[in-house]
């Protein structure tokens, strides 16, 4: 099983979803050398690569939403006498997720609306696990209960080596 990410490619203010368009999804979809998609977007599944389940646990947890706002942190933990990959990045988002038949989309999705990253991974070390914290805008528009922190790990190449989900909210 993999993990599904959907990135609302900007199209114009007109295009369906324009609301939901994210910026940085055509960087994403460079570093993991994918085309760019029609204006509707693109469904990304990930499947993590398994050697990094031997070098590192990864987890996200989120706080309370506090003035449109959620923190979300991410936690990772080096096993001993592994290591990640060089120029490895480290990557927070809160993720919608919305139901099949929801938005005018007969498929569920998972659609992106809020990122932090990249986070530098340098300071992980063997009894030393690395923390780093974000505050992430909970979109105009989103449902509470639909929302979900996602953390993520990505080699230098845009491979997704790592995912953690957490559920946001009460």
């Amino acid at each position: 099983m993999g993990w599904r990410f959907d990135w609302i490619v900007p199209a114009g203010e007109q295009a369906t979803m324009a609301a939901a368009a994210r910026r940085d999804s055509l960087d994403r979809l460079a570093r993991a050398r994918l085309p760019a998609p029609g204006p509707l977007g693109q469904q990304l599944r990930l499947q993590p690569a398994a050697r990094l389940a031997q070098a590192a646990a990864l987890s996200v947890a989120s706080g309370l939403p506090l003035s449109d706002y959620y923190a979300l942190q991410l936690q990772l933990r080096s096993r001993p006498g592994q290591v990640l990959p060089a120029g490895s990045q480290g990557w927070l988002a809160l993720v919608e997720l919305l139901p099949a038949g929801s938005e005018g989309s007969a498929s569920p999705r998972a659609l992106v609306r809020s990122v932090a990253g990249p986070l530098p991974l340098t300071a992980l070390g063997p009894g030393r696990p690395l923390n780093h914290l974000a505050a992430l805008r909970w979109p105009e528009g989103a449902l509470l209960e639909r929302l979900q922190a996602r953390a993520w790990i990505e080699a230098a190449d845009g491979r997704i080596l790592a995912v953690a989900a957490d559920r946001c909210g009460p």
